[in-house]
């Protein structure tokens, strides 16, 4: 329990911890950055880091000053691609194998929700899901185990990269030191939270609508 509230303090003072591991460690917070990311999109045990808010709290930083724009964009850019590749390929090798033994650890329902999200949206699914938590994390798992051909993958998760990275951090850089953002930025990362999640949600209430 105090593990959990701890990771909620972090999630929603973003800023404040982010600034700190700056000062504390300067250019390493780089490595720091490009190994949330990067583990966010390519390991299926991990798809509750806050990538959306990091992102955008990270650009802010980068208005400040605290971090350069122009190193941090290309290296999670980087990092993302990279973690989606690896996630692919974990799946396309092993993910059959790795379902079966690990037993509930890698939920079954994020599993089907991200198949049938790629069944609607075909190879377009890998530059989607980079908006969409937890669906970001599973849909180049589930690429891989149904063997989806590597170059159309690399295509979409290169352009997915670009698009979710790019979007966010110039997104924190540009507003996120306006007065009345900066002042409420803990309302702005639930708000983010909350916009990154509604898509899925609608997905889902649809769904339960139209069994029932």
């Amino acid at each position: 329990m105090e593990l959990f509230a701890l990771f909620v303090d972090v999630i929603l003072h973003l800023d404040a911890h982010l600034l700190a591991l700056t000062q504390e460690y300067g250019v390493w917070v780089y490595g720091i950055l490009f190994l949330i990311i990067f583990c966010e999109t390519g390991f299926v045990v991990t798809p509750f880091l806050p990538g959306d808010s990091l992102l955008f709290v990270a650009g802010a930083l980068c208005g400040l000053g605290a971090l350069q724009l122009e190193w941090l964009m290309p290296l999670l850019m980087i990092a993302a691609f990279s973690g989606d590749n690896t996630n692919y390929w974990i799946g396309r090798l092993v993910g059959v194998r790795l379902l079966r033994k690990t037993d509930g650890l890698i939920k079954r329902a994020h599993i089907e929700k991200t198949h049938a999200f790629y069944e609607k949206h075909g190879g377009k699914t890998i530059l989607f899901a980079r908006f969409l938590p937890i669906i970001r994390t599973f849909a180049p798992f589930v690429a891989g185990i149904g063997l989806m051909r590597y170059r159309l993958f690399v295509l979409f998760s290169a352009l997915g990269s670009l698009a979710w990275i790019g979007s966010l951090t110039v997104a924190g850089f540009l507003f996120g030191n306006i007065p009345l953002i900066k002042d409420n930025l803990t309302l702005m990362i639930l708000f983010i939270i909350v916009i990154s999640f509604l898509p899925a949600l609608l997905e889902f209430l649809r769904h339960r609508r139209q069994n029932s």
